[in-house]
């Protein structure tokens, strides 16, 4: 959060009706939100302060909703919720990849908007206040990971993960041996589990281990553990 104050939202949409339906009651609840309406000027607001949550619509004039997300998370991690009017997967994958936590289909409930921003920020703040002491770099016979770079290597090869892969690579990594099912990686990495799919997970995991396991229906790193979750192999 910035300076224990009130959180401070960037709301990006050039529709007014979706700034004044999601303006009003998020600022009664004690947010502050700061409007934009194209990508430039969501760009000109997130230069000109900080911010502990983005909220960004597809779908805008000039600068596109993907070239805005794809620019802030070159320069920052803070948390950014996509909005789109469309229901093609495309879309979603897309933003996910880039780099946003997480997309909300519209129309969509005020209650689910509140859910999603909570999540996000709660996120963040444990993020923010991990004590945890983590090595930068992990190295298992041919998988290295780095954690501050964000970079994986493959037996020498450089690995193209996206943002929810490496977040959840880097969750299982830090903790290797333990456990976790479906809804603790949900929390930990997407930031909550109401109105979400468990099997995003199953998707992620696969997806992680067709580029970093040497055989992915026979993997060494990350391993299924029946009817409870996965792990990372112990080291």
């Amino acid at each position: 959060m910035t300076d224990n104050k009130a959180p401070r939202i960037l709301l990006v949409d050039d529709e007014e009706s979706i700034q004044k339906l999601l303006t009003y009651p998020m600022e009664k609840e004690g947010f502050e939100i700061v409007q934009a309406r194209d990508g430039e000027e969501a760009l000109e607001r997130f230069r000109e302060q900080e911010f502990d949550l983005i909220v960004l619509d597809i779908m805008l004039p000039g600068i596109s909703g993907i070239d805005v997300c794809r620019t802030i998370r070159a320069e920052s991690t803070v948390p950014i919720i996509m909005l789109t009017a469309k229901s093609e997967e495309f879309d979603k994958v897309l933003g996910l990849e880039i780099g946003a936590d997480d997309y909300i289909t519209k129309p969509f409930s005020i209650r689910e908007f509140r859910s999603r921003v909570g999540a996000q920020l709660r996120r963040a703040k444990m993020a923010a206040s991990r004590a945890e002491v983590q090595r930068e770099v992990v190295e298992v016979e041919k998988l290295k990971v780095d954690f501050l770079k964000r970079n994986v290597f493959i037996d020498g090869e450089k690995a193209d993960l996206t943002y929810k892969e490496f977040e959840l690579l880097k969750t299982l990594v830090s903790h290797p041996g333990r456990v976790f099912n479906r809804e603790a990686l949900l929390q930990l990495v997407w930031g909550d589990v109401e109105f979400r799919d468990p099997r995003t997970v199953d998707v992620h995991i696969r997806h992680l281990r067709e580029k970093i396991e040497p055989d992915p229906h026979d993997p060494e790193f990350i391993f299924t553990v029946r009817g409870v979750g996965y792990k990372f192999r112990d080291m």
